[in-house]
């Protein structure tokens, strides 16, 4: 509960701060109306709130907008708030948002910047889905890559809470190099057979909370990519997906160590997996992942509710034969409950070549129709503690 506290406090002090901002901006007022494009519209708001020497607040009342995209860049001269209230819509067609944009709306290089509201930033996703491995191709016929749907980047001592990030065409929300960064009580929602639609992917970032928060996806509700340090996540409802990742990692030689992890008070229901850690074999990557913590977590219906995969090979596209180089250490599964769909519960695949180190099992409660599921393990030997399964060993499927 005490790092609960710290979030609701912080969230409390954003809050207050906000309260006594001087100026207003209406996004009306600069020519931005219900049902109309809002792009020119949020560049003049942005500018002026930009420049401000004061605390401003700027607002975009119920209703229905449009933008071809956003890029707001700082740094800024005094805190900005953004209040959504009204459902902000991309255009369908990946070839009608601007060129060379990684995500649809972008905040870049500003401290004290609050988006706050009952909004929904609605990325109209469902006919790039429907393309498939082909909207991701370099040979697409627009050669344009495809947007995610909120992108944070350089973005440090700001909160993130009330939206809600719908039907993203690639992941929902990126934070990238940004610093006491906080998502509490938003709501992050496409179909679980959307392609590679993340939640909340995190890259060479530090102090990130993810708080009270509602995550259905096709992909990872959270994913922590290289350079992450402490992150919280907590009282997050997490499913349809994969579940909550760390990685993939250690596919390229210049990545970051990965640091300091705590998942807890979560609810995963109906994913392929539930907390898991995967690195590649055969990649050049050497980094460590220490600290990592998992507890008081309720597993509804999970295929692979705890997993750690050092031999993580999605389409047979990498090599076996030599084992991951990233060391893994001090990692807890702790107070672990519920479904599994597969009888093995419990599967720790370390590397053969940097063994896992202190790694813990307790109270783990997984049952597989009914009966308690197993744990198997490769190059590691878990503490167990409480109610928990043994490790059997590891064998792995044939080669295809």
């Amino acid at each position: 509960m005490k790092n609960l506290s710290i979030g609701i406090i912080v969230s409390f002090l954003f809050i207050a701060y906000f309260s006594v901002v001087q100026g207003h901006l209406d996004i009306s007022k600069y020519g931005g109306k219900p049902n109309s494009d809002i792009t020119e519209a949020f560049k003049k708001v942005w500018k002026e709130a930009c420049a401000s020497t004061s605390a401003v607040k700027i607002v975009i009342p119920s209703g229905k907008y449009r933008t071809s995209g956003i890029d707001a860049e700082g740094p800024c001269k005094a805190p900005i708030e953004i209040q959504v209230d009204g459902t902000i819509q991309a255009p369908s067609d990946i070839s009608q948002i601007h060129k060379g944009i990684d995500q649809w709306i972008r905040f870049g290089t500003m401290d004290h910047l609050t988006i706050s509201g009952k909004g929904i930033f609605d990325g109209q996703g469902a006919a790039t889905w429907k393309q498939g491995a082909a909207a991701w191709s370099k040979n697409h016929k627009v050669d344009k890559k495809v947007s995610m749907n909120l992108g944070f980047y350089f973005v440090n001592n700001s909160i993130i809470t009330g939206i809600t990030s719908k039907d993203s065409k690639n992941f929902h929300f990126m934070v990238y190099g940004c610093e006491n960064i906080t998502f509490d009580g938003i709501k992050v929602s496409a179909p679980g057979d959307s392609t590679n639609t993340d939640g909340i992917h995190l890259g060479k970032s530090t102090d990130v909370k993810i708080l009270n928060t509602n995550i259905a996806t096709g992909d990872d509700c959270v994913s922590l990519g290289d350079g992450s340090r402490k992150v919280l996540v907590q009282n997050v409802n997490c499913g349809p997906g994969h579940g909550i990742s760390v990685g993939s990692l250690g596919k390229f030689k210049n990545e970051d160590n990965v640091e300091g992890f705590t998942v807890k008070n979560c609810t995963i229901s109906d994913t392929e997996n539930g907390v898991r850690i995967k690195t590649w074999p055969s990649g050049p990557g050497t980094i460590t992942i220490t600290d990592m913590h998992f507890e008081d977590i309720t597993m509804n219906s999970v295929r692979n509710p705890i997993i750690i995969d050092q031999e993580y090979c999605p389409w047979n596209q990498c090599n076996k034969k030599n084992p991951s180089k990233i060391k893994i250490s001090k990692v807890s599964f702790k107070n672990i409950q519920g479904t599994t769909k597969a009888e093995e519960g419990v599967v720790l695949i370390c590397s053969s070549g940097v063994p896992c180190d202190g790694v813990e099992l307790s109270n783990i409660d997984l049952k597989f129709n009914g009966a308690p599921a197993k744990a198997v393990c490769s190059n590691v030997k878990p503490k167990v503690s409480g109610k928990a399964p043994k490790c059997e060993a590891y064998t792995p499927p044939p080669s295809s």
